[in-house]
């Protein structure tokens, strides 16, 4: 039952101070903390791309080197990019660590991502309509959306997503549909020209491939092709898990739906209340916070999206807290179940019906 607007106050009254007690730690020990882990994402770039090249000596060194650049792809990307881009650490005016001037290791263009992430994706979670995460996206998950032949094999779509999801995440913004075929302009929801769309797609797209696949390669001498290989299977392994971490925060089978109709005019209290239902937490030790950028607390994150994620499994009791009081579901479990949840969704809505979309 959705809280009446008393409560929904409440709810927000609560959070606002959560949020604030939390601002007033915030400090050095937090600058300290991002600046160790870009040390050691960078010093694991460095010893990942030296050991593939030595992979010459065993097969073993080239192994780990994968491995090792992998892992450091994934910090970049989790616990640093997608934490930076949102803007926790711009008050420490660090221009290597300001959303204005980051740019991560990945196909997609940071202003890009943070045009349709933090805005779209933070504003509108889980609206019909709004969110192109549910409706404007290659898989069927929900029963708001029409169901379609191609829909029978999205088992597979899925998985050809997750081994190129830094190419479906820089794609994003483009959303074919819109720039590379005729569909009306008026569904377009970037005031960015198609121009320069499509000009941000392939320059940074084009860096992220010479940079991986033919500098490093070369300067590998003859150990091009190992190097070469290693690259790819890091960015494959990456791509993986970045995308495992994303589907079970906001596509388990609890997860919430919203129509625009129950969102207009919505208050921050309501906001609140959706960015609970609309997301879902993982539990895990806290090297698995650190190598998902702290998105095992996906509900939290939703929250207080400009809050230093480390902060995240500290605060989330406290939300579970308040989820129970004012009788919000609180989705949360392990990993690999909440994983289970989410392939089950994604086979189950492949079929026309599919399951009961829980809806508020």
């Amino acid at each position: 039952m959705t809280p009446n607007a008393q409560q929904l106050d409440a709810l927000q009254f609560d959070l606002d101070a959560l949020k604030h007690t939390i601002q007033q730690q915030i400090g050095e020990g937090d600058a300290r903390y991002i600046k160790r882990v870009m040390l050691v994402q960078r010093l694991s770039a460095i010893a990942g791309r030296i050991l593939l090249v030595l992979g010459f000596v065993t097969p073993w060194l080239w192994l780990v080197g994968v491995f090792v650049l992998a892992f450091a792809k994934i910090l970049d990307n989790m616990e640093i990019g997608h934490n930076v881009l949102h803007g926790q650490y711009d008050w420490m005016n660090d221009p290597l660590l300001h959303s204005k001037r980051y740019e991560w290791d990945i196909a997609c263009d940071s202003g890009s991502w943070q045009r349709t992430h933090n805005f779209e994706h933070h504003t509108y979670t889980n609206i019909i309509g709004k969110d192109r995460d549910f409706g404007y996206g290659l898989l069927r998950l929900s029963n708001d959306l029409s169901w379609r032949v191609r829909n029978l094999w999205q088992g597979g779509t899925y998985l050809v997503l997750s081994l190129l999801f830094q190419w479906g995440i820089s794609y994003h913004e483009l959303a074919g549909q819109r720039v590379f075929s005729t569909r009306k302009k008026t569904e377009r929801h970037s005031q960015i020209s198609d121009a320069a769309l499509k000009k941000a797609f392939f320059n940074k797209g084009a860096r992220q491939l010479f940079k991986d696949y033919i500098f490093f390669p070369l300067i590998a001498g003859p150990m091009f092709l190992w190097v070469f290989a290693g690259n790819l299977l890091a960015n494959l392994i990456r791509n993986l898990w970045t995308s495992t971490v994303i589907f079970c925060g906001h596509f388990t089978q609890d997860v919430h739906t919203f129509s625009e109709a129950q969102c207009k005019n919505e208050s921050r209290g309501h906001w609140y209340y959706r960015q609970m239902l609309g997301s879902s937490n993982f539990s895990g030790p806290t090297w698995l916070h650190i190598l998902t950028g702290h998105l095992s607390c996906q509900i939290e994150h939703h929250l207080f999206p400009d809050i230093p994620a480390r902060y995240y499994p500290k605060i989330a009791p406290e939300v579970q807290k308040l989820a129970k009081k004012y009788g919000i579901a609180y989705n949360t479990g392990s990993f690999i179940g909440q994983y289970l949840t989410v392939f089950w969704r994604i086979i189950r809505y492949s079929f026309p019906g599919g399951l009961k979309t829980t809806r508020s």
